[in-house]
């Protein structure tokens, strides 16, 4: 069986053609987060700070305004990275649990 693609374009000239949609369909806050990395949560926020929202950072909102960081899974990916990059060189961000 052969689809006509024509045809259905043609028949469709009136239709709404929509844009490709957002794919994600889920996100872990930084809490969740810091316990898959087995990291702290509050040096991953520094770290996250770095992000925007092309890593895969996207900030919840909830009533009066209270704000939770969260990631996508590429978000997760990417925040993982910069882990690996601070760690090869802590010099680049001190913890605040390092001694000064």
């Amino acid at each position: 069986m052969e689809l006509d693609a024509q045809g259905v374009h043609d028949r469709c000239r009136s239709c709404l053609i929509l844009a490709p949609v957002n794919k994600v369909y889920h996100v872990h806050t930084i809490a969740r987060v810091a316990e898959m990395l087995s990291e702290d949560q509050e040096w991953l926020w520094d770290l996250a700070n770095e992000m925007d929202q092309e890593d895969g950072l996207i900030w919840v909102y909830g009533p009066g305004d209270e704000s939770v960081m969260a990631f996508t899974n590429f978000g997760i990916e990417t925040l993982a990275g910069i882990v690996e990059t601070y760690k090869a060189n802590p010099t680049l961000l001190k913890r605040e649990t390092d001694p000064a």
